[in-house]
């Protein structure tokens, strides 16, 4: 466990407590308003802790795990703000599934992952480093969104209308962050053009990167060719699809299994 007791890990911790907060206030009162003081203060407390970072490490803070969940953090309240007014969806339940979805990315950030800075590699001194990472990181957030109505419509007992609706949110969310997903492959596929040699290389984060890239296009299709029938089996194909997400991003930068070109994300 690496906990910071410097001036980034305090506001790590004051986001964590903001999105807590948040989450409890929404559950309590049912009410999105109950969680909005909170959110914005999770956000103020996340976007100064990247700040430091950025000041600490001297480099646009997305070379490893910690700097990425701590980009996570900052992008939790604007996306689900911006997201929210889209689909003109105020219910409680999403609000508190953003508040959960901040609280997840901001516990590897503040206690798993170490903060300890450290120099860029040359491949990632790139132009393309920021839209790539950013790129991802912004579709893995709206994948995770997608989840909220899935895992509320699959836990509870809704009737055929509201799983329809809960299911065309997810579609929506899915949707939206899935031209990113896709940049995010094109824009790794020229980076590593540049820096290696090769538009593809089979490393394993490549791998898994295209497999969710293929796992949301099953799930489009599916949706096509089956407009108005297994409305349940799209809202597994989400789930699952956010299951590949974490396999790429934590278990294939941890496990020595997965050792290849992306290893410097650990």
């Amino acid at each position: 466990m690496h906990i910071k007791w410097d001036i980034q890990g305090l506001f790590i911790y004051l986001a964590m407590i903001g999105y807590l907060s948040a989450f409890v206030g929404v559950l309590v009162n049912r009410k999105v308003a109950a969680g909005r003081l909170c959110f914005g203060f999770a956000f103020a407390a996340a976007l100064t802790a990247y700040i430091v970072r950025w000041v600490i490490s001297t480099h646009l803070p997305m070379q490893n795990l910690f700097e990425v969940f701590l980009l996570m953090m900052v992008m939790v309240g604007p996306i689900s703000w911006l997201t929210r007014n889209m689909q003109q969806d105020d219910s409680w339940v999403m609000a508190a599934g953003d508040a959960i979805i901040g609280i997840l990315v901001c516990f590897p950030a503040g206690f798993v992952f170490s903060a300890a800075p450290r120099p860029l590699p040359p491949p990632l001194q790139s132009v393309l480093f920021g839209p790539h990472v950013a790129s991802y990181m912004t579709a893995y957030l709206l994948m995770a969104r997608a989840c909220i109505p899935a895992v509320a419509a699959l836990a509870g007992r809704y009737n055929d209308q509201r799983l329809i609706d809960a299911e065309r949110h997810s579609y929506g969310m899915a949707a939206a962050g899935f031209p990113l997903l896709s940049l995010g492959l094109i824009l790794g596929s020229v980076w590593g053009k540049l820096a290696w040699g090769d538009w593809w290389a089979w490393d394993p984060k490549e791998l898994w990167s295209l497999a969710c890239w293929l796992m949301y296009m099953f799930y489009f299709h599916w949706r096509i060719v089956h407009p108005k029938e297994y409305i349940r089996t799209r809202l597994w194909l989400v789930l699952v699809g956010m299951a590949f997400i974490v396999i790429t991003l934590l278990w294939v930068n941890l496990s020595n299994l997965f050792a290849g070109r992306h290893s410097y994300a650990t």
